[in-house]
């Protein structure tokens, strides 16, 4: 028995510094190859949580404690299992709704002001940059009014079409009139 604790606990902290030290690499190579879709709960990390927390629970146990084997056995699978909740809940669940997104949409870029990077003729397309809290985006870009807008110049999108930016030249005496 005890055998089998050692090659848990063994082969759990082996995962755990070869995940860590070619993670990016394996999880490339291997494209999510041992995740189950929609188990969460059965994530490598967990489960290789789980094992060596068994691992070590069980030998514990057999050293420190005067319990029967067969107890051992099930104190270390229970002590095991409470790894695995503790790593998901406390680790897994809360990392997977704490994705940052530095993504737009297009539908969020009506009345944005920009500058416009390449100028833009009457009939035809120049290019827009854009800021935003996270960077910045390049556009393209045609006139909303069909008036040439030169380069520098502020503009506020007024429109997207087929994913092209629909602009006019912002103008800020308009502003202080109003």
């Amino acid at each position: 028995m005890e055998t089998l604790y050692w090659g848990c606990l063994i082969g759990g902290a082996v995962f755990a510094v070869v995940s860590l030290v070619l993670g990016d690499l394996i999880d490339g190579l291997l494209d999510g190859a041992f995740e189950l879709p929609g188990l969460d709960f059965f994530k490598p990390v967990v489960l290789a949580g789980s094992i060596t927390t068994f691992g070590g629970a069980g030998i514990m146990l057999m050293r420190y404690s005067s319990v029967s084997a067969m107890s051992g056995l099930l104190l270390s699978l229970l002590i095991g299992i409470a790894a695995a909740m503790l790593v998901f809940f406390a680790y897994i669940k809360p990392m997977r709704n704490s994705d940052v997104s530095i993504a737009f949409s297009m539908k969020e870029l009506p009345g944005k002001i920009g500058e416009i990077t390449i100028p833009v003729p009457e009939k035809g397309f120049g290019e827009v940059m854009i800021r935003f809290a996270s960077g910045s985006t390049i556009q393209t870009a045609s006139s909303f009014e069909h008036f040439p807008i030169a380069a520098g110049a502020r503009v506020v999108v007024v429109d997207v079409v087929d994913g092209v930016l629909r602009v006019s030249e912002w103008e800020e005496d308009v502003l202080k009139e109003l």
